[in-house]
């Protein structure tokens, strides 16, 4: 029946162009996956890197002897967070105005480093510290620029002062 076969040529002829319309709207909802997966990727580095750095910094004011806790303890913990979260490529750089080192007392409330005086506890933090996400993400923007969201990122380490 030559009436099949031409009803089945006009089928086939109009769906040549469908499956690369298919194929795009796939990849484009698979492209956002991939790039919220790599962006949220991102944040929770850079959180386990500071994470760490704080860590490294409250043992190093847990050590420090209590009649240069101050004087020493205080900038060098600060210098050891800033200089090993910039080592692991956290963006922006993280400033040493963005790291808090506090002094604690036995119900972990602040009472300021001094010199001579040995705190109960110690804690080391980062403060005011956000990361930029989704910048590169022009697609989810109505107005063709980009849309951005800032997460702050925070994490501090409290440890018991072992003079």
């Amino acid at each position: 029946m030559p009436g099949l076969q031409t009803f089945k040529r006009e089928v086939l002829k109009r769906q040549r162009g469908v499956a690369a319309v298919e194929f795009a709207l796939v990849l484009l909802i698979l492209l956002l996956i991939i790039g919220g997966i790599f962006e949220f990727g991102r944040v929770f580095w850079f959180y386990n890197a500071m994470t760490k750095a704080t860590r490294d910094g409250a043992r190093v004011m847990s050590v420090t002897e209590a009649l240069v806790i101050n004087s020493q303890g205080v900038p060098g913990a600060r210098n050891l967070v800033v200089a090993e979260a910039n080592a692991a490529n956290v963006s922006p750089a993280l400033q040493a105005a963005n790291v808090q080192v506090d002094c604690l007392n036995e119900s972990f409330q602040v009472v300021g480093c001094m010199d001579g005086t040995a705190p109960a506890n110690v804690r080391v933090g980062i403060a005011n510290f956000t990361v930029t996400i989704g910048g590169w993400m022009p697609l989810l923007s109505t107005l063709g620029g980009t849309v951005s969201y800032t997460v702050p990122v925070a994490p501090q380490t409290t440890m018991r002062y072992m003079p």
